[in-house]
């Protein structure tokens, strides 16, 4: 290295991403982060030449020691992610649901199990009314949030409602309606 240039800083330690800064200098290397108020004086470390084997070992050794991403644990909840998750689960459940009846409804000849029609109605008129509405409600729940939120969408998909106000007033809308429709579906 030329006695006239400066050695490059090795930053280790990782906190919050607000207390970093962007350093562009030929001391620190193009794009290195360095925490704020502490640029790096006489405690550095001079880079040494390794080798592909080594370089790769050391990036290993140190992606291991790295923070997990602190992910959703740092954001507020908001009624948007969670409407967008509960979205993703219930067409999951609605999706996995109807493939597992219609695969269970193609091989059940197979298995001996009935599953006509007749023998569904049948089995489902012989239950308890509180069951009777449980298994309503629970199968209404999911497709009238999904659809409903899926209404939702296709507004946002036309341009409407895409301010936060109107966000949180059609995920309002939609909350209120899926209890409504639920409640009505499973009293019927």
């Amino acid at each position: 290295m030329p006695a006239n240039r400066t050695p490059q800083y090795i930053v280790n330690k990782y906190i919050s991403h607000n207390s970093y800064m962007f350093v562009r200098g030929e001391s620190l290397g193009a794009g290195s982060l360095v925490e704020r108020g502490k640029e790096p004086a006489a405690t550095s470390t001079p880079t040494t030449p390794t080798s592909s084997a080594e370089a790769r070992s050391i990036l290993a050794s140190q992606r291991l020691k790295r923070p997990v991403s602190p992910h959703l644990s740092i954001y507020q909840p908001q009624l948007t992610w969670y409407m967008s998750a509960t979205n993703r689960i219930t067409g999951a459940i609605l999706s996995g649901g109807l493939y597992s009846f219609a695969l269970l409804y193609l091989i059940s000849p197979y298995l001996g199990f009935h599953l006509e029609s007749a023998t569904l109605a049948a089995s489902f008129a012989a239950l308890p009314v509180a069951a009777k509405v449980g298994i309503k409600a629970f199968i209404a729940a999911p497709f009238t949030f999904h659809s409903l939120n899926g209404i939702r969408h296709l507004v946002w998909d036309t341009g409407r409602q895409l301010h936060l106000k109107g966000v949180y007033r059609t995920g309002y809308a939609v909350l209120g309606l899926t209890a409504v429709s639920t409640a009505a579906l499973a009293l019927m």
